[in-house]
Protein backbone atom coordinates (compact mmCIF):
# COMPACT_ATOMS: atom_id res chain seq x y z
CA UNK A 1 0.00 0.00 0.00
CA UNK A 2 1.34 3.22 -1.06
CA UNK A 3 1.64 6.65 1.50
CA UNK A 4 0.66 8.93 -1.66
CA UNK A 5 1.40 12.83 -1.19
CA UNK A 6 -0.78 15.27 -3.22
CA UNK A 7 -0.27 18.79 -3.83
CA UNK A 8 -3.81 19.50 -3.29
CA UNK A 9 -3.96 18.34 0.81
CA UNK A 10 -2.40 19.47 3.59
CA UNK A 11 0.67 17.58 5.20
CA UNK A 12 0.63 17.30 9.12
CA UNK A 13 3.04 19.59 11.33
CA UNK A 14 6.16 17.44 11.85
CA UNK A 15 6.06 16.20 15.46
CA UNK A 16 9.30 17.62 17.62
CA UNK A 17 11.20 14.21 17.69
CA UNK A 18 11.35 11.35 15.16
CA UNK A 19 13.06 13.09 12.58
CA UNK A 20 14.73 10.43 11.04
CA UNK A 21 18.29 10.87 11.34
CA UNK A 22 18.96 9.56 7.76
CA UNK A 23 16.59 9.59 4.75
CA UNK A 24 17.61 7.56 1.39
CA UNK A 25 15.66 8.92 -2.21
CA UNK A 26 15.18 7.25 -5.42
CA UNK A 27 15.16 10.40 -7.52
CA UNK A 28 12.33 8.84 -10.21
CA UNK A 29 9.84 10.18 -12.54
CA UNK A 30 11.85 13.12 -14.28
CA UNK A 31 11.90 11.77 -17.62
CA UNK A 32 7.97 11.26 -16.78
CA UNK A 33 7.50 14.69 -15.51
CA UNK A 34 9.02 16.17 -19.28
CA UNK A 35 6.98 14.10 -20.99
CA UNK A 36 3.69 14.91 -19.80
CA UNK A 37 4.65 18.54 -20.31
CA UNK A 38 5.87 17.85 -24.23
CA UNK A 39 9.51 18.56 -23.34
CA UNK A 40 12.15 16.35 -23.60
CA UNK A 41 13.18 13.87 -20.95
CA UNK A 42 16.16 15.81 -20.35
CA UNK A 43 14.25 18.78 -19.05
CA UNK A 44 13.25 17.12 -15.93
CA UNK A 45 16.08 15.50 -15.78
CA UNK A 46 17.40 19.74 -15.30
CA UNK A 47 14.73 20.41 -13.36
CA UNK A 48 15.22 17.32 -10.98
CA UNK A 49 18.74 18.90 -10.53
CA UNK A 50 16.76 21.78 -8.83
CA UNK A 51 14.68 19.75 -7.02
CA UNK A 52 17.78 18.31 -5.12
CA UNK A 53 18.83 21.92 -3.60
CA UNK A 54 15.68 21.92 -2.61
CA UNK A 55 15.42 19.01 -0.67
CA UNK A 56 19.01 19.47 0.71
CA UNK A 57 17.87 22.31 1.96
CA UNK A 58 14.95 21.21 3.90
CA UNK A 59 16.84 18.52 5.13
CA UNK A 60 19.11 21.10 7.12
CA UNK A 61 16.16 22.93 7.83
CA UNK A 62 14.60 19.55 9.87
CA UNK A 63 17.73 18.23 11.41
CA UNK A 64 17.74 15.07 8.98
CA UNK A 65 22.26 14.14 9.25
CA UNK A 66 22.13 11.90 6.33
CA UNK A 67 20.81 12.26 2.71
CA UNK A 68 21.59 9.61 0.47
CA UNK A 69 20.26 10.57 -2.98
CA UNK A 70 20.33 7.46 -6.20
CA UNK A 71 21.43 9.55 -9.03
CA UNK A 72 22.58 6.60 -11.53
CA UNK A 73 21.79 2.95 -11.38
CA UNK A 74 24.41 0.79 -12.71
CA UNK A 75 21.62 -0.61 -15.32
CA UNK A 76 21.02 3.11 -16.39
CA UNK A 77 24.05 2.61 -18.59
CA UNK A 78 20.74 0.69 -20.83
CA UNK A 79 19.20 3.95 -21.61
CA UNK A 80 19.81 5.34 -24.56
CA UNK A 81 22.64 7.11 -25.08
CA UNK A 82 22.39 11.06 -25.54
CA UNK A 83 20.04 10.61 -22.46
CA UNK A 84 23.34 8.61 -20.56
CA UNK A 85 25.49 11.49 -22.39
CA UNK A 86 23.35 14.55 -20.74
CA UNK A 87 22.59 12.70 -17.64
CA UNK A 88 26.99 12.39 -16.82
CA UNK A 89 26.87 16.33 -18.26
CA UNK A 90 24.46 17.25 -15.67
CA UNK A 91 26.46 15.17 -12.89
CA UNK A 92 29.28 17.59 -13.87
CA UNK A 93 27.26 20.49 -13.71
CA UNK A 94 26.42 20.15 -10.49
CA UNK A 95 29.62 19.40 -9.05
CA UNK A 96 31.19 22.33 -10.56
CA UNK A 97 27.93 24.29 -9.44
CA UNK A 98 26.95 23.02 -5.97
CA UNK A 99 29.99 21.88 -4.51
CA UNK A 100 31.39 25.32 -3.46
CA UNK A 101 27.73 26.20 -2.33
CA UNK A 102 27.51 23.19 -0.10
CA UNK A 103 30.60 23.82 1.36
CA UNK A 104 30.32 27.25 2.54
CA UNK A 105 26.94 25.78 4.43
CA UNK A 106 29.02 22.77 6.21
CA UNK A 107 27.44 20.21 3.89
CA UNK A 108 30.22 17.09 3.38
CA UNK A 109 29.43 15.38 0.39
CA UNK A 110 29.74 11.72 -0.40
CA UNK A 111 30.09 9.95 -4.34
CA UNK A 112 30.09 5.71 -4.06
CA UNK A 113 29.33 3.45 -6.64
CA UNK A 114 31.67 2.22 -9.14
CA UNK A 115 33.13 5.36 -10.38
CA UNK A 116 36.05 3.08 -12.47
CA UNK A 117 32.96 3.61 -15.73
CA UNK A 118 33.56 7.33 -15.23
CA UNK A 119 36.10 9.45 -17.73
CA UNK A 120 39.20 10.64 -15.62
CA UNK A 121 37.81 14.25 -15.54
CA UNK A 122 34.96 13.25 -13.89
CA UNK A 123 36.70 11.09 -11.25
CA UNK A 124 38.54 13.88 -10.47
CA UNK A 125 35.85 16.37 -10.18
CA UNK A 126 34.40 13.82 -7.73
CA UNK A 127 37.77 13.36 -5.58
CA UNK A 128 38.25 17.15 -5.37
CA UNK A 129 34.78 17.83 -4.26
CA UNK A 130 34.81 15.13 -1.74
CA UNK A 131 38.07 15.99 -0.45
CA UNK A 132 37.17 19.59 -0.13
CA UNK A 133 33.93 19.16 2.06
CA UNK A 134 35.70 16.07 3.96
CA UNK A 135 36.02 17.92 7.52
CA UNK A 136 32.33 19.59 6.72
CA UNK A 137 30.05 18.55 10.05
CA UNK A 138 26.62 19.50 8.73
CA UNK A 139 24.53 16.96 6.67
CA UNK A 140 26.05 14.79 5.07
CA UNK A 141 25.18 14.34 1.12
CA UNK A 142 25.21 11.04 -0.43
CA UNK A 143 25.55 11.17 -4.30
CA UNK A 144 25.13 7.08 -5.40
CA UNK A 145 26.78 7.33 -8.83
CA UNK A 146 26.83 3.96 -11.65
CA UNK A 147 25.58 1.92 -7.77
CA UNK A 148 23.98 -0.87 -7.28
CA UNK A 149 23.00 -3.08 -4.09
CA UNK A 150 24.19 -6.10 -5.18
CA UNK A 151 27.36 -4.83 -6.70
CA UNK A 152 27.88 -3.24 -3.11
CA UNK A 153 27.53 -6.22 -1.50
CA UNK A 154 29.70 -8.06 -3.80
CA UNK A 155 32.46 -5.65 -3.47
CA UNK A 156 32.51 -5.57 0.27
CA UNK A 157 32.88 -9.32 -0.04
CA UNK A 158 35.58 -8.88 -2.48
CA UNK A 159 37.63 -6.69 0.10
CA UNK A 160 37.00 -8.97 2.99
CA UNK A 161 38.96 -12.27 1.04
CA UNK A 162 41.46 -9.69 0.25
CA UNK A 163 42.53 -9.15 3.37
CA UNK A 164 45.61 -10.85 3.80
CA UNK A 165 44.87 -10.65 7.82
CA UNK A 166 41.16 -12.01 7.64
CA UNK A 167 40.99 -15.29 9.21
CA UNK A 168 38.11 -17.30 9.33
CA UNK A 169 34.54 -17.00 7.95
CA UNK A 170 32.95 -13.90 6.43
CA UNK A 171 30.56 -12.28 9.25
CA UNK A 172 27.66 -9.71 9.01
CA UNK A 173 29.95 -7.72 10.59
CA UNK A 174 32.67 -7.54 8.31
CA UNK A 175 30.83 -6.82 5.14
CA UNK A 176 29.13 -4.04 7.15
CA UNK A 177 32.48 -2.27 7.50
CA UNK A 178 33.83 -2.80 3.54
CA UNK A 179 30.39 -1.52 2.27
CA UNK A 180 30.52 1.67 0.30
CA UNK A 181 28.52 3.59 2.63
CA UNK A 182 30.06 2.03 6.09
CA UNK A 183 30.71 5.92 6.93
CA UNK A 184 26.66 5.94 7.51
CA UNK A 185 23.73 4.74 9.61
CA UNK A 186 21.45 2.53 8.42
CA UNK A 187 18.15 4.56 6.23
CA UNK A 188 15.96 4.90 8.50
CA UNK A 189 13.28 6.06 6.02
CA UNK A 190 13.43 5.47 2.39
CA UNK A 191 11.29 7.44 -0.15
CA UNK A 192 10.82 6.57 -3.78
CA UNK A 193 8.80 9.28 -6.27
CA UNK A 194 7.64 8.53 -9.59
CA UNK A 195 4.88 5.59 -8.82
CA UNK A 196 6.66 2.65 -8.70
CA UNK A 197 6.74 0.33 -5.34
CA UNK A 198 10.19 -1.32 -5.89
CA UNK A 199 13.99 -0.48 -4.67
CA UNK A 200 15.25 -1.60 -7.90
CA UNK A 201 18.46 -2.37 -6.29
CA UNK A 202 19.29 0.38 -4.00
CA UNK A 203 21.62 -0.03 -0.92
CA UNK A 204 19.61 -3.80 -0.48
CA UNK A 205 21.94 -4.30 2.50
CA UNK A 206 21.46 -0.85 4.34
CA UNK A 207 17.49 -0.89 3.82
CA UNK A 208 16.93 -3.82 6.00
CA UNK A 209 14.75 -2.17 8.42
CA UNK A 210 14.42 1.10 6.82
CA UNK A 211 10.96 2.86 6.47
CA UNK A 212 9.55 2.46 3.03
CA UNK A 213 7.84 5.57 1.86
CA UNK A 214 5.78 5.32 -2.08
CA UNK A 215 4.70 8.25 -3.76
CA UNK A 216 2.88 9.12 -6.83
CA UNK A 217 4.52 12.73 -7.39
CA UNK A 218 7.42 12.70 -9.86
CA UNK A 219 10.68 14.20 -8.47
CA UNK A 220 10.41 17.45 -10.30
CA UNK A 221 7.71 18.04 -8.27
CA UNK A 222 8.92 16.70 -4.96
CA UNK A 223 9.23 19.90 -2.31
CA UNK A 224 9.38 20.38 1.36
CA UNK A 225 5.20 20.02 1.71
CA UNK A 226 5.80 16.04 0.09
CA UNK A 227 9.32 15.63 2.51
CA UNK A 228 7.30 16.64 5.08
CA UNK A 229 4.36 13.78 4.30
CA UNK A 230 7.29 11.41 3.82
CA UNK A 231 8.55 12.19 7.32
CA UNK A 232 5.11 12.72 8.83
CA UNK A 233 4.18 8.70 8.06
CA UNK A 234 8.06 7.82 8.97
CA UNK A 235 6.74 9.48 12.18
CA UNK A 236 3.45 7.13 13.09
CA UNK A 237 5.16 3.75 12.28
CA UNK A 238 6.03 1.38 14.89
CA UNK A 239 9.65 0.59 14.35
CA UNK A 240 10.10 -3.24 16.23
CA UNK A 241 13.27 -4.66 14.65
CA UNK A 242 12.14 -8.02 15.31
CA UNK A 243 10.70 -6.91 18.63
CA UNK A 244 7.17 -7.24 19.78
CA UNK A 245 5.19 -4.27 20.28
CA UNK A 246 5.01 -4.49 23.68
CA UNK A 247 8.88 -5.19 24.26
CA UNK A 248 9.36 -1.93 22.07
CA UNK A 249 6.51 -0.35 24.26
CA UNK A 250 7.90 -1.34 27.94
CA UNK A 251 11.40 0.12 25.96
CA UNK A 252 10.15 3.27 25.60
CA UNK A 253 8.68 3.68 29.00
CA UNK A 254 11.71 2.69 30.35
CA UNK A 255 13.62 5.43 28.22
CA UNK A 256 10.91 7.76 29.35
Amino acid sequence: MKDVDKNNISVPALANNGIPRHIAIIMDGNGRWATKRFLPRVAGHAKGVKTVRKVVEACIDRGVDYLTLFAFSSENWRRPADEVSVLMQLFRLALGREVKKMHSNNIRLKVIGDLSKFDAELQAMVRNSEEKTANNTGLTVTICANYGGQWDIVQACNKVLADKDHVGNVTEELIAKNLSMAYAPEPDLMVRTGGESRISNFLLWQMAYSEFYFTDTFWPDFGEKALDAAIASYQNRERRFGQTSAQVTDANCVRG
